[in-house]
C-alpha cells in the first residue's frame, strides 16, 4: 500500500483528538465516521459560494459528500464520512471506492462509508438517510434544484463559480472551513504543493512542455476535441507552470470544459509538445497515419501519453487531496516518457 504525508497528517489528527462512534440512531451501515477534531470554537462559519452562502452553525459530526473526490478532504484530515459518492470510473477492483480512498480508509482502521450511486443523479434519499449534517460538494456540477433539494436534508457547500472547474486548493480550503479546520487544510494544501513541485523537478522534461488534454475518437477523425483551461485536468498542470497551448489559451476565459476544432484546423496545434489523451497505444498509428492529424508535429513523431481507459491513473489525472500523493510520481512518469524518448 502506498501511503504520503497526507495520510501522516491524517494519522496525527486522529492520534490528537481520537476516532469517536457518531451519536446518532441512524442505521449501524453509517456510523463509520471518525470524531472530528474541530474546535466548538471554529463555529460559526460561512461560506461563500455560487448559490450564495452557507453558514455552518455548530461542529458537524455527521459528514456526507457528493460528486467527485469531496470526501477525500475530510478522510485526508482524519474524518471518515457517513457516505460519500460511489466510484464509477478508474475503479480497479469494483467495490466502488478507489484505491487511495481505500489506502486512507486502512490507514484510519475505518470501514467503507455509505457509497451514493450518482449515476442517475443525486440520490437525495440515500443522502438523507445518512443523517448528515454537512454536505461537501465544494467540486462538483450542482444544479440549482440539486442545491435547494440538498438544503433541505443539511447545509451544503456547493462549488465556487464554475461547475467541475473547482481548484484542488479551493476544494480543500471550502471543505476544510466547514469542518473547522481550516489550518489543517491550509497544511494539508502546503503539502499538497511540495510533493507536486518535487515530482515535477523529478521529471523536468515535462516543466516546460506545452501539454493539451485531448480526445480524438478513433472512428471519427474529423474533429480534435480538447479540455480547456476550466477543466481540473489541464487547470492543475498549469497551476504548477507547465504550459498550455496557444489553442487552450486563447479560450483560457471559456466556462466550457470541453470543446472541438475540425481536423482541417491542424495548424491551430503545431506548438503542442504532448498531447495526452485516453484508450490505448493502438491510436497512434491511426492517428498518425490520417493525412491531416500527422501534419501536427507531436503527433507525426510520437509525442503521445495515453492513459489506459477507466483505470486509477487515468483517474488521478483529475487531481484530488489522496491522488496526487497516490500518483503524482507514476502519472508525472508517464506524461514524461513520450518527451525525452528517441
Amino acid at each position: 500500500m502506498r501511503t504520503s504525508r497526507l495520510l501522516g497528517l491524517a494519522a496525527a489528527v486522529v492520534l490528537a483528538a481520537g476516532l469517536s462512534a457518531c451519536a446518532s440512531s441512524a442505521p449501524t451501515s453509517t456510523d463509520v465516521a471518525g470524531g472530528n477534531p474541530a474546535s466548538d470554537g471554529a463555529f460559526p462559519v460561512t461560506i461563500e459560494h455560487v448559490y450564495g452562502e452557507t453558514t455552518i452553525e455548530a461542529k458537524p459530526e455527521r459528514v456526507a459528500t457528493v460528486a467527485w473526490a469531496n470526501h477525500e478532504v475530510p478522510l485526508a484530515l482524519g474524518i471518515v464520512p457517513v457516505g460519500m459518492s460511489k466510484a464509477t470510473w478508474g475503479d480497479d477492483d469494483g467495490d466502488g471506492i478507489l484505491p487511495w480512498v481505500e489506502d486512507a480508509l486502512e490507514e484510519l482502521d475505518a470501514e467503507a462509508p455509505v457509497l451514493f450511486d450518482e449515476t442517475d443523479g443525486i440520490d437525495y434519499e440515500a443522502v438523507a438517510d445518512t443523517k448528515p449534517d454537512v454536505i461537501l460538494a465544494s467540486y462538483s456540477g450542482l444544479t440549482q434544484e440539486d442545491y435547494d433539494t440538498l438544503s433541505k436534508i443539511a447545509p451544503v457547500v456547493a462549488y465556487p463559480g464554475v461547475a467541475w472547474g473547482t481548484s484542488v486548493e479551493d476544494m480543500i480550503t471550502m471543505n476544510s472551513e466547514a469542518l473547522g479546520l481550516a489550518d489543517e487544510g491550509d497544511a494539508l494544501i502546503e503539502d499538497l504543493h511540495a510533493q507536486t513541485d518535487a515530482a515535477l523537478e523529478a521529471h523536468p522534461a515535462l516543466k516546460d512542455a506545452s501539454v493539451l488534454f485531448s480526445y480524438i475518437d478513433p472512428n471519427d477523425l474529423s474533429q480534435i476535441g480538447y479540455y480547456t483551461a476550466a477543466d481540473t485536468r489541464p487547470g492543475f498542470l498549469h497551476s504548477i507552470g507547465v504550459p498550455m497551448p496557444a489553442i487552450v489559451e486563447e479560450n483560457a476565459d471559456s466556462t466550457e470544459f470541453y470543446l472541438t476544432t475540425s481536423s482541417e484546423e491542424a495548424d491551430a496545434f503545431v506548438d503542442v509538445d504532448l498531447f495526452v489523451t485516453y484508450g490505448d497505444e493502438s491510436i497512434i498509428p491511426v492517428l498518425q497515419a490520417d493525412p491531416l492529424l500527422s501534419k501536427i508535429p507531436a503527433i507525426a513523431e510520437g509525442r503521445i501519453a495515453i492513459l489506459g481507459d477507466a483505470t486509477p491513473l487515468a483517474a488521478s489525472a483529475n487531481p484530488s487531496p489522496l491522488s496526487i500523493p497516490w500518483g503524482i510520481e507514476e502519472y508525472f512518469a508517464l506524461l514524461e516518457a513520450p518527451l525525452v524518448s528517441e
